[in-house]
């Protein structure tokens, strides 16, 4: 199974971090030890000072998909859930201005939360105008809509699937919308689909 996540896909939070706007989606992996599942307890690595949260809308695939296009690649996944893609923003940062791959600040274990529930395509009200938000401690930090996204859920898969083959089960982390920040030891995170 394979993680690959969607950088930069909303333009408010390229801009938060000052990043530029990406004509294709930007994307990295993270490895299965990455995965944080059952809700289980997130343990802020010792090595960063800075870990952001960003909540994303995930999907899973269920269909191989090897250079499909656009059109071809709503085959390839039926469900739609919801992440969070920890990020280890002091290390990211100093990674990238040295021009490095930042895997380290964003591949580190658990830092790939995902959700206990799916949701069929077919079950949404407005599949191109997704919900969703994120409390820490009941307050809403960060809430997001599909149809911000720059790069759509088919587009892309399409991407995706002209540099590595996509498995069923394999999931992707879509991007993050804007409204980024650092979690705190006891935080609680809770994610709104």
């Amino acid at each position: 199974m394979k993680i690959v996540c969607i950088g930069r896909n909303y333009v408010a939070h390229a801009m938060e971090l000052r990043n530029e706007v990406p004509a294709e989606p930007v994307f990295f992996m993270k490895p299965e030890t990455s995965l944080l599942l059952n809700n289980d307890p997130f343990p802020l690595p010792d090595w960063s000072k800075e870990v952001h949260h960003e909540i994303e809308l995930v999907i899973r695939v269920s269909r191989t998909a090897r250079k499909v296009d656009a059109d071809a690649a709503a085959a390839c996944f039926q469900q739609i859930g919801l992440g969070i893609d920890f990020t280890a923003r002091d290390i990211q940062d100093q990674l990238k201005a040295k021009g490095l791959p930042w895997e380290k600040a964003k591949a580190f274990d658990h830092a790939a939360v995902l959700g206990k529930g799916w949701i069929a395509k077919t079950d949404l009200a407005h599949p191109g105008a997704i919900g969703f938000h994120l409390q820490i401690n009941g307050i809403t930090v960060q809430r997001g809509d599909s149809s911000l996204m720059i790069f759509k859920f088919n587009q892309i898969i399409a991407h995706l699937s002209n540099y590595i083959t996509l498995e069923p089960g394999d999931l992707v982390y879509t991007g993050t919308p804007a409204g980024v920040g650092p979690v705190r030891h006891d935080d609680h995170l809770e994610g709104f689909l």
